[in-house]
């Protein structure tokens, strides 16, 4: 299985990459034969993938790392990077590769001080003599500071380190550090391919997977995790449900609440099963042990933690209701689609009845401010506006 087995419906960038993994093999057989560096080299030092929701960013950006990385005898042959079964290459796919730093984080930014050890490991030189390659999957989330620590890095790199970032648009990305990188964009996968990779490679039964695959449009995160996961379907079938109950002023109010309490919930869910693991580990490290009472000077790094769990539940909470408005968004968009009559499938046929009783009961113009309440929400919440006068506001909206 070679390591671009998991991109799904990205041929283009795929083949960019294989290109640029070949030049990346030929630059580091030259530099061993002390050959000059080839001219057309289509390998370069920085790489920003963009893209919507679940088209793969950071999947193409790991498989990159792993091609960078591969060490098969059949490249002697001809064959080209990225066999997906050596050791580079498996190291580098399951996050163990001395030389492969991926990025991602639970909290809602990146700052300075985490920007400054990436930088400072970005210098090193690779200790499998190939590249060291730094993957950062949230690259929009670096605050300014942060991303200023950055640019030097990707102005001036060092011989052997790729940075790899990962964004979901160039916009978000400050504009001196993407001129200094390759762009590759990511289109969102077909319906069809995201369901023939949920059957083929997890298992799951195809009426499951075609369902799943359609009623995310395509994000195959969102499509394994409701194919799998009850509690995401449930989920989502209580979010499929609020169209209907907010009829009044008492409905719009209830629904925000029970909205915002089952983003809560998850959080918490999420926060007990990781808080509890990283505080006992903590306390073991600092010598505390099971329990027991903390060493003198230990209650700075115990605050640190609490407040880094804090950030992180915050985020959590957020990314839970900005999937649920996304659900939202695709229920009104289901209406317009019957309302005007296109001829674009229906994401949520489970609960056509529904769809086709708002459709019948209102114009595509309302549907329309309606769809424009929910992303209003959304960038509300952006903007850090608490949670629940965002969702009763748009609860409201949703009712007029």
């Amino acid at each position: 299985m070679a390591v671009w087995d998991d991109l799904v419906g990205q041929a283009r960038v795929e083949e960019q990459l294989a290109a640029a993994a070949r030049d990346a093999d030929a630059l580091v057989t030259s530099h061993a034969a002390g050959e000059p560096d080839p001219d057309t080299s289509k390998m370069t030092h920085a790489w920003l993938f963009t893209g919507p929701p679940g088209s793969g960013r950071a999947t193409a950006a790991r498989a990159f790392a792993a091609a960078l990385q591969c060490v098969s005898p059949d490249r002697a042959l001809g064959g080209a990077p990225g066999c997906g079964f050596c050791d580079g290459c498996h190291t580098a796919l399951i996050g163990t590769h001395a030389d492969v730093e991926v990025v991602r984080t639970d909290l809602l930014s990146i700052g300075v001080k985490e920007t400054r050890e990436l930088v400072r490991r970005a210098q090193l030189s690779p200790a499998g003599g190939r590249w060291q390659v730094i993957v950062l999957e949230d690259a929009d989330r670096l605050t300014e500071g942060a991303g200023n620590v950055l640019l030097k890095a990707v102005e001036e790199p060092a011989p052997r380190t790729v940075w790899l970032l990962c964004a979901p648009s160039l916009e978000d990305v400050l504009p001196t550090i993407r001129s200094r990188c390759r762009h590759l964009t990511l289109r969102t996968p077909p319906v069809d391919a995201v369901a023939d990779v949920l059957v083929r490679r997890d298992g799951i039964e195809p009426q499951v997977a075609a369902a799943a695959a359609r009623a995310t449009q395509g994000h195959i995160d969102r499509a394994r995790r409701l194919a799998t996961d009850e509690r995401a379907r449930a989920r989502r079938s209580v979010v499929l449900k609020l169209p209907l109950r907010v009829g009044d002023i008492g409905g719009c109010l209830k629904a925000a609440q029970e909205l915002v309490d089952a983003a809560g919930e998850d959080s918490k869910q999420i926060a007990e099963e990781i808080d509890t693991k990283e505080t006992e580990e903590l306390r073991t490290a600092l010598g505390g042990g099971q329990g027991g009472r903390m060493p003198r000077g230990t209650a700075g790094a115990m605050k640190e933690l609490e407040e880094r769990q804090k950030r992180r539940k915050t985020r959590t909470q957020r990314d839970s209701l900005d999937l649920a408005l996304t659900d939202l968004t695709a229920f009104y968009r289901d209406v317009l689609a019957l309302q005007l009559g296109a001829r674009t499938p229906i994401a949520n046929e489970d609960v056509r009845d529904s769809l086709e009783r708002i459709a019948r009961d209102t114009a595509p113009e309302r549907t329309l401010r309606r769809i424009e309440a929910v992303l209003a929400c959304r960038e509300a919440l952006d903007r850090n506006v608490a949670p629940l006068l965002a969702v009763e506001a748009m609860t409201m909206a949703l009712r007029d």
